[in-house]
């Protein structure tokens, strides 16, 4: 199912500049068309048409680019990297080291669908992760996002939202639909290991794959913390552009860590918080309700 709500505005162009007094808040509410919150719940993923416009892309991607530029510090050529570092340039929490993208970061929109997607009151941010996936970038192997996370919830979503047109030769997500419904699915962490482990899992259980075949800028998937999913090469010879946002439901508690990452998740994120507190500190603000 591929959900709708209305036609994005016409690009102003990829080299907009404006000022962060002229930026657009991201505030007003976009309207769940009446079946994406089942969608979400039975598949565990969703795509959202025009979840931020071509306008507002536009405004905000050369901020956004500008920020990965300066913060990822991936200098290797794609070569001498393994699989993990092949599939995507990764800069997370921009939001704390630049005031502009931290408007993108809290919008009350986008937390806003997250909560009604979730069937939650409200929502907390996790981070923000910029996932850009270089011209002939590698796979990015089947995996669980909240094998990364020390939350003790099934209420956690990923917004995945392109900054660029993309076909399905970019990179575009695919996702195991029902995945989410089994948990947690094992101590793999992305690499050729999970690809391997994670397809045999996917063909045993019998999930169909599914995804959106081609995404415009501000067109948006949102998927569970606990669907499979993952992430073709870029075979085109241009960047694939991603913003992603993650949230989780307010009232979250941190759970006891299962891996070493998110014991490193757990210190890097909730700073200061411990297994079997709430979820909530400077790092995790509630974006909705606001």
């Amino acid at each position: 199912m591929e959900t709708a709500n209305h036609q994005p505005a016409a690009p102003r162009g990829d080299n907009a500049r404006v000022s962060p007094g002229e930026l657009p808040d991201l505030y007003n509410a976009y309207v769940l068309p009446d079946d994406a919150p089942a969608h979400f719940q039975q598949n565990g993923w969703v795509v959202l048409r025009g979840v931020a416009s071509r306008e507002e892309v536009a405004q905000y991607r050369p901020i956004l680019a500008n920020a990965v530029q300066r913060l990822n510090g991936e200098r290797r050529p794609l070569e001498e990297r393994d699989t993990y570092g092949k599939a995507f340039l990764q800069t997370i929490n921009l939001w704390e080291r630049d005031q502009t993208v931290r408007r993108w970061v809290m919008a009350r929109r986008f937390a806003k669908v997250a909560a009604e997607l979730m069937g939650v009151s409200g929502t907390r941010l996790y981070h923000d992760q910029a996932l850009y996936k270089e011209a002939g970038g590698g796979i990015t192997p089947w995996h669980q996002d909240q094998y990364y996370w020390p939350l003790d919830t099934q209420h956690s979503i990923t917004m995945w939202m392109p900054l660029v047109e993309l076909t399905e030769e970019s990179g575009i997500m695919e996702f195991a639909c029902g995945s989410h419904r089994d948990g947690f699915a094992g101590q793999l962490h992305i690499s050729d290991d999970s690809e391997e482990e994670l397809s045999k899992r996917v063909s045993e259980k019998g999930y169909r794959i599914a995804g959106p075949r081609s995404m415009a800028p501000g067109d948006a998937t949102f998927h569970s913390g606990w669907t499979l999913h993952r992430a073709p090469p870029n075979r085109t010879d241009r960047m694939r552009e991603v913003m992603t946002i993650i949230y989780y439901a307010d009232g979250t508690r941190v759970g006891q860590p299962k891996n070493d990452s998110q014991a490193g998740d757990l210190r890097a994120f909730h700073p200061g918080v411990q297994p079997g507190e709430l979820a909530v500190s400077p790092l995790n603000p509630l974006l909705y309700p606001a």
